[in-house]
C-alpha cells in the first residue's frame, strides 16, 4: 500500500490537514446548501481560487513584463555592478583583489541570461506547484466529502479509546485552524505592506504584492528574492534613495516588525477568536516556531506539516501523561 500510494502521500496528508483546518468553512456551506456534496465542491472551488488565481496572475503578468524589458536596463545593471566592484566601499576594499575574475564574467548577455534562466526556474517551480496544488484540491474534495466516514473508521481501527481519539482529532483541528488562517493573514499583510511601498515608487503594487506574499512563505530568503532585485534596479537607474528606501523598509518594517513581532500577535488573536474556551490552545510561540521549522525542513508545504506534527506529538504526550496518572492511581 505504501509503494502504491507513495507518490500521492504528501498531497493526501496536506489535503487532509487543510480539510481539518477549514472544517468551519465546509460546515458553513453545508448549512446553507443542505448538501454535503455541494458543500465539499464549494469549499474546493474556494481553495482552488485561493491557490491558483494569485499565482496565475503573477505568472502571466511576469511573462509580459519580462518580454517587454528594455535592453538598456541590462546595460545599466552591468555598469552599476562593475562600478561597485571596481570601486568598492572602504570596508570591502580587502576583497578587491578577488573581484577581478567576477568583473571579467559580467556582461549584458550574462546578466540577461541569468535573469531569464532564473525566470525559467521560477516557471518550472510554479508548474510543479500548480500540479501539486491540483492534486491537493482533488484530495481535499474527497476529504471534505467523506471526512466524517474516514474519521469514524480511524477511531474504530486505532488502538486507543474513543475519548483519546476524539481528543487527538480535536486538538489537531484546533491548531490547524489557527495555523491555516494565520498563514493567509500574515502573507496578505506582508504582501500589502510591500505592495504599498512599491506602488509609492510607481510600480505595479498588486503584482509585486502578490509576489511578495508568496515569497514570504519561503524560509530564510523569502523577502530577499523581492527587495534585492528592486534595489539593484534602482541603483542601476541612478536612484540610490529609492534603492535604500526599499531595502530598509522591507528589512525593518516587513521582515523585523511584521514577520517577527506582529506574526505571533496574529496567531495569538486567532487563537482567541477561532477557538472556544474549552478547546485546547497551543501557545502562539510554539505555533510560530513550528511553522518556521516546517518551512525549513519540508519546504513550502512545511507550513502545514510543521504545526500538525508538533500538535500531534504534544497531544500524544498528554495522552501518555493521562495514562501514567491512571496507572499511579490504580
Amino acid at each position: 500500500m505504501y509503494l502504491l500510494y507513495a507518490p500521492f502521500l504528501l498531497g493526501m496528508i496536506i489535503a487532509a490537514l487543510l480539510a481539518i483546518s477549514t472544517s468551519n468553512i465546509h460546515n458553513f456551506f453545508e448549512k446553507i446548501l443542505k448538501s454535503k456534496f455541494l458543500a465539499a465542491l464549494s469549499s474546493s472551488i474556494l481553495l482552488a481560487v485561493l491557490f491558483f488565481v494569485p499565482l496565475g496572475y503573477f505568472l502571466v503578468t511576469l511573462s509580459i513584463k519580462l518580454n517587454s524589458v528594455d535592453p538598456e536596463v541590462f546595460k545599466n545593471i552591468e555598469i552599476t555592478i562593475r562600478d561597485f566592484l571596481v570601486n568598492p566601499p572602504e570596508y570591502l576594499l580587502f576583497l578587491k583583489p578577488y573581484m577581478q575574475t567576477t568583473i571579467e564574467d559580467i556582461s549584458i548577455n550574462s546578466i540577461a541570461s541569468y535573469i531569464f534562466s532564473f525566470t525559467g526556474d521560477i516557471g518550472s517551480l510554479s508548474a510543479g506547484y500548480l500540479k501539486n496544488s491540483f492534486l491537493v484540491i482533488v484530495f481535499y474534495f474527497f476529504a471534505q466529502y467523506s471526512g466524517g466516514f474516514i474519521i469514524d473508521l480511524l477511531k474504530r481501527v486505532v488502538q486507543m479509546s474513543a475519548d483519546e481519539a476524539t481528543l487527538l482529532a480535536k486538538e489537531l483541528s484546533s491548531v490547524m485552524s489557527v495555523v491555516f488562517y494565520s498563514i493567509i493573514v500574515n502573507a496578505m499583510l506582508q504582501g500589502i505592506l510591500f505592495g504599498l511601498a512599491i506602488s509609492y515608487m510607481g510600480y505595479n503594487g498588486l503584482l509585486f504584492g502578490i509576489m511578495y506574499g508568496f515569497a514570504s512563505l519561503i524560509p530564510v530568503v523569502g523577502g530577499v528574492l523581492m527587495w534585492l532585485p528592486f534595489t539593484l534596479y534602482e541603483f542601476s537607474m541612478g536612484d540610490s534613495s529609492n534603492a535604500i528606501f526599499i531595502a530598509l523598509y522591507t528589512v525593518v518594517v516587513i521582515s523585523i516588525v511584521a514577520d517577527t513581532f506582529i506574526k505571533p500577535l496574529i496567531i495569538k488573536e486567532l487563537n482567541l477568536r477561532l477557538l472556544k474556551e474549552d478547546d485546547a490552545k497551543m501557545n502562539e510561540l510554539i505555533i510560530f516556531f513550528a511553522i518556521i521549522a516546517g518551512l525549513t525542513t519540508f519546504g513550502f508545504w512545511g507550513m502545514i506539516l510543521g504545526p500538525a506534527i508538533t500538535a500531534f506529538f504534544l497531544t500524544i504526550l498528554k495522552l501518555f501523561e493521562a495514562r501514567t496518572k491512571e496507572c499511579e492511581n490504580v
